[in-house]
């Protein structure tokens, strides 16, 4: 009987290179053998013949090979591979058949040899499949309170206490050098990638004197404190005096008669220019109810020349003792009023901006407007919450002097990047300020700053131990806010084409305790929920659990680009003191002096900080680790719904579509939104595409324009006073005193195709998805 060697292209279908070795191969030829003893026994001589016929038939077109003798194979593979490899090998080797017990010896030795050589394939082709082809990143569990445990039991109040009065000790030069201690205490806890960014820019200053109001009748001149004017250079060089100004009003001398116009409302004006020509003549206002720049717009526009502005004590808090303090405003709308809309860059241009209103504006403090309108010093002690009004029969002539000074100056941002593991293009923005002008302000900035320092320390800590977010976690401290959020604004204007791709959410921790009665949680409409979820996790180790009080309103600071420039979400716990007037929002437009708001006395323990380190942190960790955004797009439809609540013009044509905007966002909600709840859903592509969508839910409600201190972001309240869009506020009033309603037309059609736009954006991203699920199918 004659040895027939296996075919090379038969072996190939079993072959692995993993087999390549003398042991595994002598194995394979021993089981070659024992086939061949099987075709010795009778009945199989036919098997062999049409075998070797076939093989030979195959090999009749080969050409004449070489048939010398075989040498010893010097290949590592051994001589049986060699002789495997001859194509028209034939071996006549013939063997005495086997007894039948060696037979079935024999065949349990080749099963027991083919399930080794099995066992064998399986581990190595196993083991190398995984080490070659490792899965593709993902995140740690989602949502794992056990993280956000871990890393929010890191914030301590001593710890943030001990930032704050480092910060303090520093001694304060420019801009600059506290931005530089940043940098440097961020690098610190661990953060590598930290920037530090400069930017040349157009700052309004104090002049070398304090601002003057005298009046004309008795030749007695104040300073903006109350304070008689001196000439002690002690007195007329110092820090309260000369920061107690409006940053970019206009310049000069005024004299003209003061007329009292209350809070500015467009009923204040009309009652006004019923009874009195009001041009060129000098405004006493209050500070509060609207925005300043709006209040300021009106007041122009009506002819008057300048403005004296204050806070009536009635509308402060119970606890606060600031009617003998003048304060510091900046009537800067944001970024650099040299390059408005572009950053301010080398080779920029620089247009000559050096006032932003035809105004002279002064802040006063309430003790010299109870001067200016007589009110007897015996019954301003009696009862300090009389509103101060100016008597219709006393007529007072005052001049007033602003000497202000417009220079360039370098502010700083300080920047750190901690990457994101599985999204790294995504960014969750924490916004904090390092800007102050020698005090003014109080101590909010370092407040601010130690806050974010400490809740950067217990995410480096996580980080030390193997942990990152998924997305990319960006700290940025701000310069230049206190004269009209410098820094922020300049920094997203030379990266607006970035950050309108890559943010997500903006958070904001721009001063966070101001009071001590009442945590104020604000965020945007698609963020209230998760706000409100975040004060109920962190309320587990509290007695006194807060409300869950979300509201969707304008706040102060550096958020105020990435809102209305870049529609992006934002979101900002604060502690602050209730209010004691209806007319007290807006308030904290007023800057006041160091010692006038110390933030050790409203939170000596630091317990405040604490609270708002974990909430603003636990937000944080939600954003930037959850698969899916945690955005709620059908609060969006039902916060417009409520906005249109009372307006009476266009009502039907609003509602209409506000109507289909919410059944599309009830649809989107409840069939799109299923990979945040079920883990089987998320296909890496069907959740990118949706966190797309979702980052851009609030983009549609920019107005190309707002009036001067309104939100262009329509989806943000005055206050917590009212529910109707802003713009449609306005514009209701602005009827009123023009006896016109092109201007309510126009704001109606700007409010209509902005909730359009949005249905569009909902509708166009369902179709999206119907049209990948359909290609998928």
């Amino acid at each position: 009987m004659a040895y027939h060697k296996v075919n090379a292209d038969q072996r190939a279908q079993g072959h692995s290179p993993y087999l390549d070795n003398d042991e595994l191969q002598a194995t394979a030829l021993d089981l070659e053998w024992d086939m061949e003893k099987e075709l010795e026994e009778p009945g199989f001589d036919h098997f062999q013949l049409d075998s070797a016929a076939q093989h030979q038939l195959g090999n009749s077109q080969s050409p004449d090979l070489d048939l010398e003798p075989i040498q010893p194979s010097s290949s590592p593979k051994g001589r049986f591979q060699r002789l495997q490899e001859d194509p028209d090998y034939i071996s006549h080797y013939t063997r005495q058949a086997p007894k039948s017990n060696r037979c079935s010896f024999f065949r349990i030795l080749k099963i027991f040899c083919t399930a080794l050589i099995l066992f064998i394939f399986g581990v190595v082709i196993g083991y190398y499949a995984r080490k070659k082809c490792p899965s593709p990143p993902t995140s740690q569990e989602p949502n794992n309170p056990q993280i956000y445990h871990e890393i929010l039991k890191e914030i301590k109040a001593e710890n943030i206490k001990r930032i704050y009065r480092d910060l303090l000790e520093f001694p304060r030069g420019d801009d600059a050098d506290v931005a530089v201690k940043i940098e440097g205490q961020w690098r610190s806890q661990g953060l590598e990638d930290v920037r530090l960014l400069n930017y040349s820019v157009l700052l309004d200053l104090p002049g070398p004197a304090s601002n003057t109001v005298t009046l004309q009748s008795s030749g007695e001149c104040f300073y903006p404190s109350g304070q008689r004017c001196s000439t002690d250079p002690k007195t007329l060089h110092s820090p309260d005096l000369l920061y107690s100004y409006a940053a970019y009003s206009a310049k000069g001398t005024l004299e003209a008669e003061l007329v009292d116009v209350q809070y500015g409302t467009m009923e204040d004006l009309i009652r006004i220019q019923a009874i009195t020509n009001v041009t060129k003549k000098i405004a006493l206002l209050k500070l509060g109810q609207s925005p300043l720049l709006y209040k300021l717009s009106l007041l122009e526009d009506a002819g008057f020349g300048g403005v004296l502005v204050y806070t009536d004590p009635c509308d402060l808090p119970k606890t606060a003792d600031l009617a003998d303090k003048a304060f510091m405003v900046s009537l800067n709308s944001g970024g650099d009023p040299s390059t408005p809309g572009y950053a301010s860059i080398d080779g920029s241009y620089r247009q000559n901006r050096l006032n932003l209103t035809t105004l002279l504006v002064q802040p006063i403090s309430a003790l010299l407007a109870r001067k200016l309108v007589s009110l007897p010093e015996e019954t301003a002690q009696r009862d300090r919450c009389t509103p101060l009004h100016l008597p219709a029969a006393g007529k007072k002539t005052i001049s007033l002097n602003i000497q202000s000074v417009t220079t360039y100056k370098t502010i700083s941002n300080v920047i750190g990047y901690l990457k994101g593991a599985v999204f790294p293009d995504r960014y969750v923005v924490i916004g904090s300020h390092h800007s102050s002008l020698q005090g003014y302000g109080g101590q909010g900035w370092a407040s601010s700053t130690a806050v974010t320092t400490a809740l950067l320390q217990a995410l480096m800590a996580e980080v030390r131990r193997g942990w990152r977010p998924d997305r990319t976690l960006l700290f940025c401290s701000w310069g230049g806010t206190a004269l009209g959020n410098v820094g922020s604004y300049e920094w997203a204007e030379d990266l607006r084409s970035v950050l309108q791709r890559n943010v997500v959410a903006y958070i904001s921790l721009h001063n966070p305790v101001t009071g001590n009665s009442t945590l104020r949680p604000v965020a945007s409409p698609s963020l209230q929920q998760l706000a409100a979820e975040s004060q109920s996790f962190n309320c587990v180790e509290k007695a006194r659990c807060p409300g869950y009080n979300v509201s969707s309103v304008q706040i102060q600071g550096d958020a105020d680009y990435f809102i209305n420039h870049l529609g992006v979400p934002a979101t900002q716990f604060s502690y602050e003191d209730i209010k004691a007037s209806e007319n007290s929002s807006f308030l904290s437009e007023a800057l006041f002096p160091v010692h006038a708001t110390k933030t050790e006395e409203l939170d000596p323990s630091f317990s405040l900080h604490e609270t708002i380190a974990k909430l603003t942190g636990q937000v944080t960790l939600q954003i930037a680790t959850a698969p899916v955004l945690p955005f709620n797009a059908l609060d969006i439809a039902l916060e417009v719904q409520n906005s249109l609540k009372g307006d009476e013009a266009g009502v039907p044509q609003l509602l209409a579509v506000a109507s289909r905007l919410r059944d599309t966002a009830e649809l989107f909600q409840s069939d799109e939104m299923r990979p945040a709840n079920d883990p089987q859903e998320r296909a890496p592509v069907r959740v990118r595409m949706l966190n797309d969508v979702l980052q851009g839910l609030e983009k549609s409600f920019l107005l190309q324009q707002a009036p001067p201190g309104l939100y262009r972001n329509i989806l943000y309240r005055l206050d917590d006073r009212t529910s109707q869009f802003s713009v449609l506020l306005e514009a209701l009033e602005h009827c009123k005193l023009h006896q016109s309603n092109e201007t309510v037309q126009a704001a109606l059609s700007e409010v209509l195709n902005s909730i359009n736009s949005a249905q569009v954006y909902f509708k166009a991203g369902l179709d999206v998805f119907e049209t990948a699920l359909a290609g998928k199918k």
